[in-house]
């Protein structure tokens, strides 16, 4: 069952266009996390779904309501969405159930009395109810989060946006409100988590969106976006990857200097001098000895690229070139081969239309 669809959504600002082209239909019972690099619009996103912020075209339909439809009432559309800001932003001025009772008894017109006997359930829910009495001031970093989720939960939300709910915090009180929000999760909560916190995402999401280049890049399970990223910009973020990209053309290309680049690639990767130099030995064989030597200018344009994965540790070079099928590990110079098998890991040949090696190093 579709609660919010998404469709064509742009939100422009003078000098930048965070969203050009965002489509997506959240469904009841969703957890979705939202990862990306910083400046991809993943928190605009949010603040789009509830008007914070005003798309420039498009539409945010919720349960059937085109709520980006002139005369729309937004004022009652949000009390379907309770919104957790990074933030917190709870007044200071008011004591803890007062900051949870606030919104139900003005808003929904809840009896002070039943508003705080529910307000201090929710606190028991997230531990604070001894804190019922106390001011903001006086809470942690965490703690003052917990007192905002149960705030959004007070006024009964069908669904629950969290814009980077932990990245005002210090890294000890993270893991508190996490845990709540598991606990949401667990119990059927509709939620759309925008956060930085990649092991969480992959724990306790149902889908996973990743944002970059004005829109949803790429979405999956979590296993599909973080074991098996489908698309180049996804896989680099995911694995932290730290990339060098090497493009040539033509035999006489200045392979001296592509040997300087990889060392200096891998002293900024901190990578050992044992690696660097079995990787610029592996491309001299590969490439100068045994690539374009049998293949010629067919295989050009071509390209290396070597990668840093600071997720995992691995280090892997892939060399894609055109022409006709070469596998140099069957096909090539055998004294060559011998050498690359001593120096890597393992290696891998595949061709689909163009020719890929792969080696990826101990």
């Amino acid at each position: 069952m579709s609660m919010i669809k998404i469709e064509h959504l742009r939100k422009e600002y003078p000098n930048v266009t965070p969203l050009e082209d965002v489509s997506a239909e959240i469904n009841k019972g969703d957890v979705i996390s939202v990862i990306g690099p910083s400046g991809t619009g993943k928190s605009t996103l949010l603040r789009c779904l509830n008007l914070l912020e005003q798309p420039t075209s498009g539409t945010v339909t919720v349960d059937g309501e085109i709520i980006t439809a002139p005369g729309c009432d937004i004022s009652k559309v949000r009390q379907k969405m309770g919104m957790v800001f990074q933030s917190f932003n709870l007044f200071a001025n008011l004591n803890i159930i007062d900051n949870v009772t606030a919104a139900p008894i003005s808003l929904m017109k809840t009896p002070k009395e039943q508003a705080y006997k529910e307000g201090m359930e929710l606190l028991r829910r997230v531990g604070l109810a001894e804190k019922a009495q106390s001011f903001p001031d006086e809470l942690s970093g965490g703690q003052k989060q917990r007192v905002a989720i149960a705030r959004a939960i007070a006024m009964k939300p069908e669904i629950l946006l969290f814009d980077e709910p932990t990245s005002a915090l210090d890294p000890t009180m993270v893991g508190e409100v996490l845990s709540v929000i598991r606990t949401l999760a667990k119990e059927g909560m509709t939620m759309m988590i925008v956060t930085h916190e990649m092991k969480f995402a992959r724990d306790v999401s149902t889908r996973v969106f990743y944002m970059d280049e004005g829109g949803i890049y790429e979405e999956g399970t979590p296993e599909e976006i973080f074991d098996h990223p489908k698309r180049d910009r996804t896989r680099v973020f995911i694995k932290r990857l730290k990339q060098l990209v090497l493009e040539f053309s033509s035999p006489d290309a200045d392979f001296v200097s592509f040997m300087s680049q990889i060392e200096e690639f891998g002293r900024r990767s901190l990578l050992s001098p044992k690696i660097i130099r079995n990787m610029q030995l592996c491309f001299e064989e590969l490439v100068v000895q045994n690539i374009l030597p049998t293949a010629g200018e067919e295989c050009l344009p071509a390209t290396v690229t070597a990668e840093y994965s600071e997720t995992d540790g691995s280090t892997t070079m892939t060399i894609n070139y055109g022409g006709k099928r070469f596998d140099p590990f069957t096909d090539g110079d055998e004294l060559s081969v011998m050498m690359i098998k001593r120096l890597a890991e393992n290696t891998a040949y595949r061709y689909d239309g163009r020719n890929t090696v792969t080696v990826r190093f101990v």
